[in-house]
């Protein structure tokens, strides 16, 4: 069987539209791989590919949770796993898609959960957060403020009091990892760029009409581009400094984002031609079909 092709990168870099345009010359279906995107009614927020953007193309774990309902990513393991059997039995090639780092390796490679545990990568949260909800447990040794990989590791198992243990370099498929890239400051302004085409496209009426959902919902209170507005609905911060929130959230995940792709996986990166995205699809794709 052909490698599943992993699609990774920053937020607003281009990774949908790529793996639409590899999609139809691949004929591959494609799984998700945003950890919101998994959930009813989180559209604009997250960037969800509408099913005119889809193309006809198959997509697999978009929009199958309602916002009130837990999704952990041993849940998204097993669901991603079910779905390259799946896909694979049908002759087809498989692309997975998206910028939630740890959700994609836990999937492909040999992360072992017990049952019933939640596995965060607290990408809404700084070192300095992790740090503070660390501390809320009075244990003697902390960890340095700067290794953000043992302070994720660390509160991870404080909140589970469970030990999660995991082979974090055996693959368990062949995958060939594709990352998206451009200029850090052309990024940015094109991730600031996009938070306001999406206030402009509804995403206040959006929230608006998910507000009662903001009690008892996990990803609502997690998820950048949705769990700035709490203080917008219920303490009257002004739309301007969510807005504002929203967008430095944003380049700080995409910051993460690079760091995490750049070591957890044997990633081949490709700058973005931003002027004619045609000569990245056709790039990548020559790539694709020259790799064995």
């Amino acid at each position: 069987m052909e490698d599943i092709i992993v699609i990774v990168g920053p937020t607003g870099v281009g990774k949908t539209k790529l793996s639409i345009e590899l999609a139809k010359k691949l004929d591959a279906e494609i799984i998700n791989g945003d950890s919101v995107s998994i959930y009813k009614k989180l559209d604009i927020g997250s960037a969800k590919p509408t099913l005119e953007e889809r193309e006809g193309i198959p997509h697999h774990l978009i929009d199958i949770r309602n916002v009130d309902e837990d999704y952990t990513v041993f849940d998204y393991q097993k669901d991603v796993r079910k779905c390259i059997e799946e896909i694979k039995s049908r002759g087809k090639r498989i692309i997975i898609v998206g910028g939630t780092g740890l959700y994609i390796k836990a999937a492909l490679y040999d992360y072992r959960f017990q049952e019933g545990t939640t596995y965060n990568e607290y990408s809404d949260l700084s070192n300095e957060e992790i740090l503070s909800k660390i501390k809320e447990f009075k244990i003697e040794k902390l960890p340095e403020l700067n290794n953000r990989k043992r302070l994720v590791r660390l509160l991870n198992k404080l909140e589970n009091n469970e030990e999660i243990s995991y082979d974090k370099d055996k693959l368990l498929y062949n995958i060939n990892v594709i990352g998206l890239t451009t200029d850090r400051e052309i990024l940015y302004d094109r991730i600031n760029k996009r938070v306001d085409i999406m206030i402009d496209n509804g995403l206040l009426k959006e929230i608006e009409s998910l507000k009662n959902y903001y009690k008892n919902s996990r990803i609502l209170n997690s998820g950048i581009g949705y769990k700035e507005f709490n203080d917008y609905l219920f303490n009257n911060k002004s739309l301007e400094d969510v807005v504002e929130d929203i967008k430095l959230n944003s380049r700080r995940f995409a910051k993460r984002q690079y760091t995490f792709f750049n070591h957890q996986f044997n990633t081949t990166w490709f700058n973005v031609d931003l002027n004619n995205f045609n000569n990245t699809v056709d790039e990548v794709y020559n790539y694709i079909i020259n790799t064995k």
